[in-house]
């Protein structure tokens, strides 16, 4: 159909969306970026925030944790680590995951190998928090 997306979103555990829509924006490692059709071929490397799908009037609106974007002239395709629905996001236990993650963290010695994991959890939950608080 001309004018319009085929979008998918998916992530190691299940697929969460398949459907058409006019524009899709992603959260890209040097910032927020959008495609619509006729987008030149772009791949990007995604990191933690909103991913937000735009058909007509409606609004749809995804947390991801990080993954790659695979964008065309007819189609984008998000590969996520991680991906949830805003409105599935419970603030309470998304403070509570951060908070006990910030808690490992500064338990962790900076020179330790697992303190680069560390740090990134702490701030995809941050994120997580900061996104599900924007809805």
């Amino acid at each position: 159909m001309a004018g319009r997306l085929k979008v998918e979103v998916v992530s190691p555990d299940r697929r969460l969306v398949q459907q058409e829509a006019d524009e899709v924006i992603a959260p890209g490692a040097d910032g927020l970026f959008g495609v619509r059709a006729g987008h030149t071929p772009y791949l990007a490397l995604l990191q933690p925030g909103p991913l937000t799908i735009i058909d007509g009037a409606r609004t749809q609106k995804y947390f991801v944790s990080g993954g790659f974007a695979e964008a065309g002239p007819a189609h984008v395709r998000v590969l996520a680590e991680g991906a949830e629905a805003l409105e599935t996001i419970d603030l309470a236990a998304a403070k509570k995951r951060l908070d006990d993650a910030q808690k490992k963290l500064d338990a962790i010695s900076p020179t330790s190998p697992e303190y680069a994991a560390q740090a990134q959890r702490v701030k995809i939950e941050a994120r997580r928090i900061e996104t599900a608080e924007k809805r």
